[in-house]
């Protein structure tokens, strides 16, 4: 099984590990991209980043090699948004700022295979569950997918 329940999602933090969510669709027609999210562990604190990237060829399943969707030097390393001193905490901020199913987080690297699969999938409307893509709730989250 691909996806993670709540008790691995924590584990996986607890131990210094990151987790990730891919997001869908990004961009526009002229310039198409993709999103996912990820929680990392950072220094007894857990950041949440909303990363955007260009969806172009070659295909890969390697998020981080895909160019910055933006040019600016936040898409180097995602945008930052939010800290939390708990991993549950980070799951929620995520959720709430980004819209992420709780049922779908991956382990770290994991989000490639997502998008992957979206792209063999012809880069549906929806997701493989037949859900409307996550849709960002904040306003720096909108701003890094508009």
């Amino acid at each position: 099984m691909r996806y993670l329940a709540e008790p691995f999602i924590l584990g996986a933090l607890k131990r210094g590990r990151s987790v990730e969510q891919f997001l869908g669709p990004a961009g526009t027609s002229e310039k198409p991209g993709v999103r996912w999210v990820e929680i990392r562990p950072a220094q007894g604190s857990y950041e949440v980043y909303l990363h955007a990237a260009l969806d172009c060829k070659p295909l890969t399943g390697d998020l981080d090699l895909l160019p910055p969707l933006f040019d600016d030097e936040e898409e180097d390393f995602g945008l930052l948004l939010a800290t939390t001193s708990e991993p549950l905490a980070g799951m929620h901020a995520a959720e709430s700022q980004t819209g992420v199913a709780l049922e779908r987080w991956v382990n770290q690297s994991m989000a490639g295979d997502e998008y992957r699969d979206y792209v063999l999938a012809g880069r549906p409307a929806t997701t493989p569950d037949n859900q409307s893509w996550p849709i960002p709730q904040s306003s720096a989250a909108r701003a890094a997918t508009s």
